[in-house]
């Protein structure tokens, strides 16, 4: 791609964009510090030349299918910017189902667990609508638990977090007040070979976060299975997972003795969570 050498002002190096035209606004604002309101209202104005320099890499980077949130280095969740690196899965939209069941079932000054947390998303957003709530968030990789760190330093919310393959680094033998009342976790669930891992933005982001390179179950099998070691007398779980896999994570929190065990629908109608109450 290559940008006229007369095209210095905003307007004409977005007229000239190879990217749509939201895309290129975003990428412009992020090279220019400007806000979208600012990109129209000084269109004409003239760029360096290293400022150029650097829209016409991210244009190419993005028209070869790189994440416009890895370019920018950011990506909005329930309100909150939050760093992202491709160390982390990108916070997507139907995941603030999660956020949004977790509130509604954390108690007054309750404790909740995020398991792979990655960026922090789903424990810091609950750390902002409930900064009441006592947080926990782990995660095996530490160059995640940085990032994850790094936001909440951002928006100076307070989450612990640990390091850890999955429950390994928790004790099992909780005094009640220690215990959970809530754990969240939107685990690797796509299925080994799914082509949807080699395509979109999913090309791009850490593999191990997506697939659990098997049925797609095996981080819900554990969660399911040893979760209720670490809830609170009837704490709950809440999971969420693949389009496709509603009942059969139905099925294994029923196998696992949780009561009222249900789904829950995103904005697309999809049945996005599954969850249950651990049994008295």
């Amino acid at each position: 791609m290559t940008i006229p050498g007369d095209a210095h002002t905003i307007a004409s190096i977005l007229h000239s964009a190879p990217v749509p035209q939201l895309e290129a606004r975003i990428l412009i604002g992020h090279v220019t510090r400007l806000s979208r309101i600012q990109l129209i209202t000084q269109s004409e104005q003239a760029l360096r030349d290293e400022e150029i320099a650097q829209i016409r890499i991210l244009f190419e980077r993005r028209r070869h299918g790189e994440p416009i949130a890895y370019l920018t280095g950011e990506r909005e969740f329930y309100g909150l910017s939050l760093k992202v690196t491709p160390a982390v899965l990108i916070p997507r939209p139907e995941t603030e189902l999660l956020v949004e069941l977790a509130i509604q079932n954390l108690p007054p000054q309750g404790r909740l667990l995020d398991m792979g947390t990655g960026s922090g998303a789903i424990a810091l957003a609950v750390a902002h609508q409930r900064p009441d709530a006592h947080i926990t968030a782990l995660d095996v990789s530490a160059e995640a638990l940085q990032i994850a760190q790094s936001n909440a330093d951002r928006h100076q919310l307070k989450v612990q977090f640990i390091r850890s393959d999955w429950f390994a680094a928790l004790d099992p033998a909780l005094t009640d007040n220690a215990r959970y009342d809530v754990i969240v976790s939107n685990p690797p669930y796509i299925v080994a070979g799914d082509p949807h891992l080699a395509q979109g933005d999913l090309r791009f982001e850490p593999t191990d976060a997506l697939t659990d390179h098997g049925d797609g179950l095996s981080a819900l099998r554990i969660l399911s299975k040893q979760a209720g070691h670490y809830l609170s007398p009837q704490g709950h779980l809440l999971m969420e997972h693949g389009y496709d896999q509603a009942q059969a994570v139905r099925a294994l929190l029923m196998a696992d003795g949780f009561d009222e065990v249900q789904s829950w629908r995103d904005l697309a109608g999809i049945e996005r969570v599954s969850g249950g109450k651990k049994r008295a």
